[in-house]
Order: C-alpha cells, then sequence, then structure tokens
C-alpha cells in the first residue's frame, strides 16, 4: 500500500489559502475516492474538499482553524490504488515547512538595528519557534512592523501562530503607527501617516451585542483594505433609461415563453457596461506596485446579497462574449446559486469590474466601494418616474421618463476624472439609445 499527500486544490485566481473550518473524517476512517474529507473557508466563499483516492485517512496534518496554503499537503491516505504522484515521505510535514521550523534563529542575519519585514530577511521563525505564515509577513511589510513589534502579536493560531486575522486586528488597533509611503526618486523623504485612535465604545443597559459572523468580519476587513488601498472618486450621471423600461415590459412575457428565464434590468446594464469597457479599456485594469495590469477579459462582478444579509460577488465569465440571453441566463444562475448558498470559488473570482445594483433597496443613489484588486464599480439607483425636459424639433416639452442615477467609483491613483466621468457617460449613452425595436 502507498501513502499519498492530499493537496489544497487551486480555488480560484485570487485565492491562495483556505482555512480548516471541520474534519468530515477521522484519522482511520475509510474514504471513497471524491468523498469530501474537510470543510474550509477561504476569504470568499466556504467549500468542501474531496480525495483524489480511495484509502484509509492515516494522517490529518492541520487542525481546526488552521490556515493552509493552495498546493501544500494537509492530510495523507494509505490508499491500494496506483499513484503516479510521488508518495510521502516518513515524515508528515512538507520539507519547506520542516527547513523553517528547524531552521536556528542564529542563522538568520540580522543587518540592521531594527529589522523591518520589509527588509524580508524576517524570520519564518522566531527565537521563540513561532511560524510565520507568507501572508502574515506580507502584511507586516506593507505595514511596516518590525519583527520584534511582529513578535510580540498574540497569535490566536495553532500553538501561539499569529494568523491572518491577529494582524489585522493588531493593524487596526495600532495607535500612532506609521504607514509609510514610499520615497521618491528625488530623495525627499518619506510621508508619515499616523493611525487615528479608535473611539471608546460605551455599552448601556438594554443594549445587544451581536456577534459578526465569519464572513461578515472578511467583509469588513476587504472594506476597509479597499478605502486604504483606493483614494475613491465618485462620478454621477442621470440616465433616461425609458426605452429600456418600455422594452422589457413588452418582451418579458415572450422572454419568459421561449426561454424559460425572467429578464430582469441587471442583465441591460452590464450589457451597456461591456459596451463602454471596449471604448474605455483603461477602465478594466488592476494595479501591481508600480504597474498597470490591462485585463484581456471582460469579467463582470455583480453584487448579490445573501439571506444572511451579507453580500458577494460572482462574476459572470467573459461577458463580452454572451448575447443578452446568454448574459441573463448567467445573472439568474449566479443569483440562484447565491440565495441557495452553492456558489464555488471559481463563480466569485476573476472579477474586472463590478456592478452594484443598490436600487433593488429603493436608493436612488449610492456610493460604491471598489471591489479590489479592480480600479472602479459602478452603482445602479431605482428606476423613477420624473417630469423630463426634452428637446424636439418643435421646441422643449415636459414629458414624464424613466430616469436613474448611475455613481461610478474609482481609483483614483490610475484613473483620473476625465476617464472616470467618461465612462459612466458613455454607459448612460448606451442606455439611453437602447433600440426599443430590437429582438432578444
Amino acid at each position: 500500500m502507498a501513502q499519498v499527500e492530499i493537496l489544497l486544490p487551486k480555488m480560484g485566481e485570487s485565492v491562495s489559502e483556505a482555512t480548516i473550518v471541520e474534519w468530515l473524517k477521522e484519522e482511520g476512517d475509510h474514504i471513497e475516492a471524491d468523498e469530501f474529507i474537510v470543510n474550509i473557508a477561504t476569504d470568499k466563499v466556504d467549500n468542501e474538499v474531496p480525495s483524489e483516492y480511495e484509502g484509509t485517512l492515516v494522517k490529518k496534518l492541520f487542525t481546526d482553524g488552521d490556515v493552509v496554503q493552495v498546493g501544500q499537503a494537509f492530510a495523507i491516505i494509505e490508499t491500494e490504488a496506483e499513484v503516479s504522484a510521488t508518495p510521502v515521505s516518513a515524515a508528515p510535514i512538507s520539507s519547506s515547512i520542516e527547513n523553517a521550523v528547524t531552521t536556528p534563529i542564529s542563522e538568520v542575519k540580522v543587518e540592521k538595528e531594527v529589522l523591518l519585514a520589509d527588509d524580508y530577511n524576517a524570520p519564518k521563525v522566531d527565537s521563540n519557534g513561532r511560524f510565520y505564515s507568507p501572508l502574515v509577513r506580507s502584511i507586516a511589510k506593507e505595514e511596516n512592523i518590525a519583527v520584534e513589534e511582529l513578535a510580540r502579536i498574540e497569535g490566536s493560531g495553532k500553538e501561539g501562530r499569529v494568523t491572518k486575522k491577529d494582524i489585522i486586528t493588531y493593524v487596526e488597533n495600532r495607535v500612532g503607527s506609521p504607514i509609510s509611503a514610499p520615497a521618491s526618486d528625488n530623495g525627499k523623504e518619506k510621508v508619515s501617516i499616523k493611525t487615528a485612535e479608535k473611539a471608546p465604545v460605551l455599552t448601556q443597559a438594554g443594549d445587544e451585542i451581536i456577534e459578526m459572523d465569519r464572513m461578515r468580519k472578511l467583509i469588513a476587513e476587504h472594506m476597509v483594505m479597499s478605502k486604504h488601498t483606493s483614494p475613491h472618486v465618485t462620478s454621477f450621471v442621470e440616465a433616461d433609461v425609458t426605452n429600456i423600461v418600455l422594452w422589457r415590459n413588452k418582451v418579458k412575457d415572450e422572454f419568459l415563453r421561449r426561454e424559460g428565464e425572467k429578464i430582469t434590468y441587471t442583465p441591460l446594464f452590464i450589457e451597456a457596461i461591456v459596451k463602454a469597457i471596449k471604448d474605455y479599456p483603461l477602465i478594466n485594469i488592476t494595479v501591481d506596485g508600480d504597474r498597470i495590469i490591462k485585463k484581456k477579459n471582460i469579467n463582470i462582478g455583480m453584487a448579490a446579497a445573501l439571506p444572511s444579509g451579507n453580500l458577494i460577488v460572482p462574476v459572470i465569465k467573459n461577458a463580452d462574449q454572451l448575447s443578452l440571453v446568454g448574459l441573463t441566463k448567467k445573472v439568474n444562475d449566479l443569483a440562484n446559486k447565491a440565495r441557495s448558498n452553492k456558489l464555488n470559488p471559481d463563480d466569485i473570482s476573476g472579477g474586472t469590474y463590478t456592478l452594484t445594483n443598490v436600487g433593488t433597496f429603493g436608493n436612488i443613489s449610492g456610493t460604491p466601494i471598489i471591489n479590489q484588486p479592480q480600479v472602479a464599480i459602478m452603482a445602479v439607483g431605482a428606476i423613477i418616474k420624473k417630469p423630463v425636459v426634452l428637446e424636439t424639433p418643435q421646441g422643449d416639452v415636459i414629458a414624464i421618463r424613466h430616469m436613474m442615477i448611475l455613481s461610478h467609483a474609482y481609483d483614483h491613483r490610475v484613473v483620473d476624472g476625465a476617464l472616470g466621468g467618461m465612462f459612466v457617460r458613455r454607459v448612460a449613452d448606451y442606455l439611453e439609445k437602447f433600440d426599443i425595436n430590437r429582438e432578444f
């Protein structure tokens, strides 16, 4: 019989790690091929991981709450199946982790009086034998946390290990900590910004304390990170969407009969956004340090509210290659999967631009927060009938029209007001010029 490592599979391009939520099998249990053995949670969705082989679970390499990197072994199975992968060695820990744990701290060279994580050179294991994951080290680097300071952070992980949550909580509560911008090429001093001290939170008799669930904590972290990363600017345009409203009312029954799908406004909005992105491709970008990456694919995220009240953003991949019928079916499929908590990691990864519909809740407009690492997001408000002045060959007239406000928030590091404003205006133009006689 052979022993093989079960590796954490790739779960989307932006997912690099997962947390063990619950083991579904115990050591000694027999496992069928493709049978789920563990529940995991990423910063996007929860998921179950199956075994590639039939056999017996002989070793769990992690416990509940531990963080596992994509591609890292998390379990060992003994199997009689033919194994193409290299069998595991007697040691259950991967060589990279084993080397990190056994490297004497004296071998780590400290060349500066205060070693910042930016010198990295920051040890994976400190003098007390505590291991720091690549993610924790990366956050420490971004926040200029010295190694001595990193060692003082209280860890809630296994054997006192500092988790992502621990270091983020520490940074948020770090009074007076400097967040330094990179020094400019002309040698000017770095800009140091001190974090504001949090106001004390007082409770009174009768107050109800509600603990955030895991997903709400992750959303909160992501929103704070986005505002910290991108200087947000928002441009507004009011669009006359009368033609869209009249067309949808005219075709919705026939659309349902012929396609078996209800057509909402969302695919119509996405269609206009896709057209505008083709006109202004520098909206469909992301930022990597000093580099701007122009994305080839147009993948549109659509913010969806879950029954729990939390928010998730499933993604329509290659939206520019879909017809209106195709967009409608994809929108409905992802919305249904979101409501039933059946989205998989690939459904919510790879987005390049996001649409959120605040009009669903009766709001006329909103100022959305950019879904990192994207650089822009659009909110559409409620469609409201209003008296509007129209120009006609016979002169100006007042007519009742269906109006909607578009709010376009963008990252001012790379998107200036001209581009951000022209883009939202172009989306409005496509909506206003919608052909009321078109086929679907």
